[in-house]
């Protein structure tokens, strides 16, 4: 699966151009990003899809030199486990 990378958002599309993964991750203080929405579709999930989102998205903010935060529930425990 490619992954579209954006400011502050990562996300994948199906062949119709539907969003059917996705992350984001705003700058919520200066210097601080906040990962607050991961989403993959039902026919993906199980596949890890979520977990490789968050892994784009975390080593897309720190090579921006920010540090991560999270609010999403799944983003929380994927770093718990993964930091």
């Amino acid at each position: 699966m490619d992954f579209i990378k954006e400011q502050n958002r990562i996300y994948a599309e199906d062949e119709n151009g539907k969003v059917i993964a996705e992350v984001t991750f705003p700058e919520s203080e200066e210097g601080i990003c906040t990962i607050d929405h991961t989403f993959v579709d039902e026919s993906l999930r199980g596949q890890n899809v979520a977990g490789k989102l968050v892994e784009s998205a975390v080593e897309q903010i720190k090579e921006q030199g920010k540090k991560v935060n999270a609010t999403c529930t799944y983003t929380q425990e994927w770093l718990k486990r993964h930091v």
